[in-house]
């Protein structure tokens, strides 16, 4: 059974925004993410957001400004995985956002 992935309306509206090459990124790990699920070790500075339970980041492009993405596992059991976060590192909080 696939995980089905959902977008925040902030992050609809966030990867309308990014570079195409960006958004390519992002629609490539929910395909993944679909797939596979949540935990995506292949991807660049993948990893699980310390004091947050279920939410994970990783990096979509590199460089100079760093784009990231954010998503957290909402259910388990219905396999439910929201998009929280796509844009830049630097503006990014963790806190915030999972």
């Amino acid at each position: 059974m696939s995980w089905d992935v959902k977008f925040t309306s902030k992050a609809e509206k966030q990867a309308k925004n990014v570079p195409p090459k960006v958004r390519e990124s992002l629609f490539a790990l929910v395909l993944e993410i679909r797939k596979l699920g949540p935990t995506r070790t292949t991807w660049h500075n993948y990893g699980k957001i310390r004091g947050k339970k279920d939410c994970y980041h990783c990096h979509l492009k590199k460089g100079k400004p760093t784009y990231i993405a954010i998503w957290k596992v909402t259910d388990k059991e219905s396999k439910l995985v929201e998009v929280r976060y796509v844009g830049t590192h630097e503006n990014a909080d963790y806190g915030r956002i999972c």
